[in-house]
């Protein structure tokens, strides 16, 4: 039980921390952009404009919606450049306040490097 009471703490350290919330905020920001922008040029519903949105900023990719215009098309070479850069520091971000936390915990300490 108490690696969950770890990692539910490590969780709520992540998300009271004022960076990671900033890079939350911004991948909101950026996931609600392209979906507006899907939902406008490639006349996608709400949910699927989200769906793609989401899916390809994480770059899981299913393939089974994708952009047919050539507006959409360019868009998401742009989306996908600075968006995955944009996840990947949130991720690695929130991942490594949960470890610092868990260590702080268990009272292992290492060295900034």
């Amino acid at each position: 039980m108490k690696p969950v009471r770890n990692l539910g703490a490590g969780i709520h350290a992540a998300f009271t921390d004022s960076w990671v919330r900033f890079l939350l905020a911004l991948t909101c920001v950026m996931i609600t952009t392209a979906s507006i922008f899907y939902r406008w040029a490639e006349g996608w519903s709400w949910l699927d404009a989200a769906y793609f949105s989401v899916i390809t900023i994480s770059t899981i990719g299913y393939g089974d919606f994708s952009p047919q215009t050539a507006m959409g098309k360019v868009f998401t070479i742009f989306y996908v450049i600075s968006g995955l850069g944009i996840f990947v520091v949130t991720a690695s971000a929130i991942a490594e306040r949960i470890i610092s936390s868990a260590r702080h915990d268990s009272g292992v300490h290492r060295p900034d490097r």
